[in-house]
């Protein structure tokens, strides 16, 4: 075990009592008298997950007055919608697994996995009205919003044979930054944190989830399909055009690109994927996409330098060399 992963385990250690209170509240939040709900999104819950959301509103709440009965209430509220992201992420994408196990609409179908989104996403505005603050409220909701486009641009986009890299980023800061940055924030936020460290938690939370989407775009295709719960290449499978395919058409020979581009043109239907994975991998597309995340990270660092020296910002610090250097 690397040795940047037993610290990671340190940190959950660390917070071991208030993460447990985090995932009671989950569970409790996802009971319902309707028993097919209570199964579907029983179904998710058990499949786990790093639940970095939740770590980062708990170390952030370090940073002003910690109360773990106050930071439940925005920790609780901002994994449940990444929850139902998850949901409906796997109805567009017509994801058969996730970590390994069934999706909610191959266990069931689309129609249950989309109410199961939808009643996730309404539980998580539910819970989070237990804060009396408009602050989180707005921005919450505003995020919420953000992150649907995000949704809707990556749907246009699939196959897209002429991608852009600023629309690439734009998505993916809508599709994963920005829960963790907003995470940090509120986090902070609610625990009555001086302006200008909320401020700097938000940028810390949004390099790290930058360079958190872009590591994961890579090891769609370098990664192990046993450790990631899902094939190699899924997302291009999709129509899903990430980072390293965008740096290849780029850069690859004439012949390469244009097998590329034969196989985003006819939907994935007149050149193998395999073809295409390995064209991407010759490509210094890998690469080229580690040292942007590491890029991402590095801002991250510098922003946390910014902050109170403290148990938390060490711990923060852990999370976002990991990041760089995870393998799921």
């Amino acid at each position: 075990m690397c040795p940047l992963w037993m610290k990671l385990l340190d940190i959950y250690e660390e917070l071991r009592s208030d993460l447990k209170i985090i995932e009671e509240e989950l569970a409790d939040s996802l009971v319902t008298s309707q028993a097919g709900l209570n199964r579907s999104s029983g179904h998710l819950l058990e499949a786990g997950g790093k639940r970095i959301r939740p770590l980062f509103v708990l170390l952030s709440g370090r940073f002003g007055q910690y109360d773990i009965h106050r930071l439940k209430r925005v920790a609780v509220p901002l994994e449940l919608i990444h929850m139902a992201t998850l949901v409906h992420d796997d109805v567009i994408d017509d994801a058969e697994t996730r970590r390994g196990r069934k999706t909610v609409k191959a266990q069931w179908d689309n129609r249950v996995a989309m109410y199961t989104g939808d009643y996730i996403f309404a539980r998580s505005l539910q819970v989070v009205t237990e804060i009396e603050d408009p602050a989180v409220h707005r921005i919450l909701s505003r995020s919420i919003m953000d992150m649907c486009r995000g949704e809707i641009e990556q749907v246009r986009d699939f196959y897209d044979a002429s991608p852009s890299l600023l629309r690439y980023f734009r998505r993916i800061k809508r599709k994963t930054a920005l829960l963790m940055a907003v995470s940090c924030q509120l986090g902070s936020l609610v625990s009555r944190a001086e302006e200008r460290i909320v401020r700097n938690l938000y940028l810390y939370g949004y390099y790290v989830g930058m360079a958190f989407q872009v590591t994961d775009d890579v090891l769609d295709f370098i990664g192990d399909e046993s450790v990631l719960g899902k094939p190699a290449g899924s997302d291009l499978r999709q129509g899903n055009v990430t980072l390293p395919v965008i740096y290849a058409l780029r850069t690859a020979e004439p012949r390469e690109r244009e097998r590329i581009l034969t196989y985003l043109q006819s939907n994935g239907r007149k050149v193998p994927l395999s073809t295409v994975l390995d064209i991407v991998r010759r490509s210094g597309g890998i690469d080229y996409s580690m040292r942007l995340a590491e890029r991402y990270l590095q801002k991250a660092l510098l922003v946390l330098n910014r902050l109170p020296s403290c148990g938390a910002r060490d711990s923060l610090e852990r999370i976002a060399r990991f990041v760089g250097s995870r393998s799921y």
